[in-house]
């Protein structure tokens, strides 16, 4: 099988625009900006979604759906809101088309003008909040804990595949709360969650971090983030959850009475993840000849592969490998037995190695002799025969010694890109030279925040949670810092 990927020390961009393409995750769409998710790339997506899913469900959130299209006048309301999201937003004028021969076919009805604009959501704070209104009346009607799976829509200019596209599909969590420490709480659980879900199923480390007023999200009175480092040591924030105060319980009118029977605005979180962690899982740990998928995410974790001439031999090869797929299905471990005739053993290989199937077991009339299997493990290339008795426990094993390693792997990936600099001429050549991580003291402006980025287009990706307090003096300005910060160039 052809693959032609890019090398990815040759051309980043090419090659990971090229993989997502040929390993059948996704393409573009007729309209800009937009993609079609293929049937193998949609099977990791429902993967993350139903891992996330019972994450959510087990911390007492419920699954809801809200409209697509939200009333403009809503945006208004929650001024800071609307000015995040004003330039992204794609608003519906018109409700109806009409054939109009002379000016080319079908044209929009002047007559179908809507009485009011809706905006296509970019986001749901604005619907959701009018909806809680009627919800909410008492505290007993609190905690209010609701999540909704959806597509959203924002108007990039520049996209990449599952990186930053016009329409994607996430989740959007949206909580109300009796207290402010109780919406807090919310805010860091689930941050949590979603440190737990990228670390242990995408095998990827990320640093924790609260975002400064410049990345806030509109209409929050704090991010929190999530932050992985991608093979090119470029930053994706692959979560975050914001505390929202009562700014939308403001905006909307939501209040509850106490248990004193007294009137006070509810306190909001929300939190979301999105297609977007595609992309992550894709960067971080793949390679030039195909995905690298950890098994905890992989659509197929086995793939078993026979090698034979005649039927015969398929027929007594399949015996065995049926028995290795029941037994290992019965394990909650996914198998795939590919017994097509159209295509040769090699092509296969290439195939599932492009992929990312985590583990490959090769069968052929020897190894029926011999009483072995080959087993070829994805993440190192490794090959190794072992007893047909001992293959369904070594598989198990092996899968668990994958994910583990793949998570290593990005983890000191990770570490030998981080670096600590004290100096602004420091700072830029890393930058130029290196890229990743680098930790560095900020004077807590927003002015030599933006100086900073206009002139490297280094971001602070997050003020670390877990960061000492350490004495400093800002590498830009040279006042004073109290702890360092989170600089990197981003996705």
């Amino acid at each position: 099988m052809s693959k032609a990927i890019p090398s990815r020390s040759e051309d980043y961009s090419l090659w990971y625009n090229e993989l997502v393409k040929k390993a059948g995750l996704a393409e573009n769409s007729p309209v800009r900006g937009c993609m079609v998710i293929k049937p193998y790339g949609f099977a990791i997506w429902e993967k993350m979604q139903q891992t996330l899913d019972k994450m959510f469900k087990d911390t007492g959130h419920s699954n809801a759906y809200f409209p697509l299209f939200i009333p403009k006048s809503f945006f208004s309301r929650e001024a800071d809101h609307v000015e995040g999201f004003a330039k992204e937003c794609a608003v519906v004028t018109h409700y109806r088309l009409k054939n109009d021969e002379e000016n080319g076919g079908v044209v929009v009805d002047p007559d179908a003008k809507l009485e009011e604009e809706l905006i296509v959501r970019p986001t749901s704070e604005t619907v959701i909040w009018d909806s809680y209104k009627n919800w909410i009346q008492s505290y007993r009607d609190l905690p209010l804990l609701i999540n909704q799976w959806a597509n959203v829509v924002r108007w990039e200019m520049r996209t990449r595949l599952f990186l930053r596209t016009a329409e994607f599909l996430w989740q959007e969590g949206h909580t109300a709360h009796a207290t402010k420490n109780e919406a807090i709480e919310e805010t860091e659980q689930m941050l949590n969650v979603y440190a737990d879900f990228v670390e242990n199923f995408m095998a990827l480390p990320v640093t924790k971090g609260v975002k400064t007023a410049n990345e806030r999200f509109a209409g929050a009175v704090e991010t929190y983030c999530i932050e992985a480092m991608m093979q090119d040591g470029k930053a994706l924030q692959a979560g975050t959850s914001h505390f929202l105060g009562q700014n939308f319980a403001k905006a909307f009118d939501v209040k509850f009475a106490n248990k004193e029977g007294k009137e006070e605005f509810v306190w909001g979180t929300s939190w979301g993840v999105s297609t977007r962690l595609m992309g992550a899982l894709i960067m971080a740990h793949s390679d030039d000849d195909g995905l690298v998928l950890p098994p905890n995410l992989a659509p197929i974790q086995v793939v078993i592969v026979p090698i034979y001439r005649k039927d015969e031999e398929l027929a007594a090869i399949s015996e065995v490998a049926e028995k290795f797929a029941s037994e290992l299905r019965s394990k909650n471990i996914s198998v795939q037995f590919d017994k097509r005739d159209t295509h040769k053993p090699g092509w296969k290989f290439a195939e599932y190695e492009l992929k990312g199937v985590p583990v490959r077991i090769a069968i052929g009339p020897k190894d029926l002799q011999k009483g072995t299997v080959e087993i070829a493990r994805r993440d190192t290339k490794e090959k190794q025969f072992v007893q047909q008795s001992d293959t369904v426990g070594f598989v198990e094993k092996l899968l668990q010694e994958i994910q583990e390693n793949i998570h290593n792997k990005a983890k000191s990936f990770e570490q030998e890109n981080t670096h600590k600099v004290d100096t602004y001429e420091e700072f830029k050549e890393l930058l130029k030279k290196d890229g990743g991580f680098i930790y560095a003291h900020w004077d807590g402006t927003s002015e030599t925040e933006e100086k900073i980025k206009q002139e490297t287009k280094a971001t602070i990706r997050c003020i670390p949670l877990n960061s000492e307090k350490e004495e400093g003096t800002c590498i830009y300005s040279g006042k004073p810092s109290t702890q360092r910060v989170l600089f990197a160039k981003a996705y």
